[in-house]
Parts: structure tokens; sequence; C-alpha cells
């Protein structure tokens, strides 16, 4: 993710992490909890709130943005049914 997708981010997006995973191998989940902070004097600059579950809360920086990307798509196999055709 890029400065200006962060800026554009707004409450309720989700947000992906690119190397954590959770245990059943899906990647570590996030949601935007408000606006992302920005400074008119270091333009460069942004703070980004999110939110894990019930108890943990957080901020991204633009240090870590190359670590986190807008989408995701499930890389794991489609599971078998488990009935006879």
């Amino acid at each position: 993710m890029n400065l200006r997708e962060a800026k554009s981010l707004v409450y309720g997006n989700h947000l992906y992490h690119k190397k954590w995973k959770n245990a059943d191998g899906s990647p570590y989940k996030v949601k935007v909890n408000g606006k992302p902070q920005t400074w008119k004097t270091r333009p460069n600059e942004i703070r980004i709130p999110i939110k894990r579950g019930l108890y943990e809360y957080g901020h991204i920086t633009e240090h870590e943005l190359n670590e986190w990307s807008l989408g995701y798509q499930s890389r794991l196999p489609k599971s078998k049914s488990r009935f006879i055709e």
C-alpha cells in the first residue's frame, strides 16, 4: 500500500498483513478504526488507527505501509464436499 492509498482509507476498511498469518493460514486482518491522521507540516507522515478482535487496538505508520495490503485473495484450497455425489 502506498501513501496515497493510505490517506484515502475510511472507517471500516479492512487491511491484510502480507507476512503474518492466523492459525488457519489466512492473513492477519485488521479494521481501520478511524480517519487516518496527517499533518500539514509533515505531508509524508501518516498514522492509521486499527482494531483487531474485541480488545486489540493499535496504529500503522508510514514506515509499515509496505507490509499491508488492501485486498486479499484466498490461497486456501477449496474444501471438498463430505457428501458423495
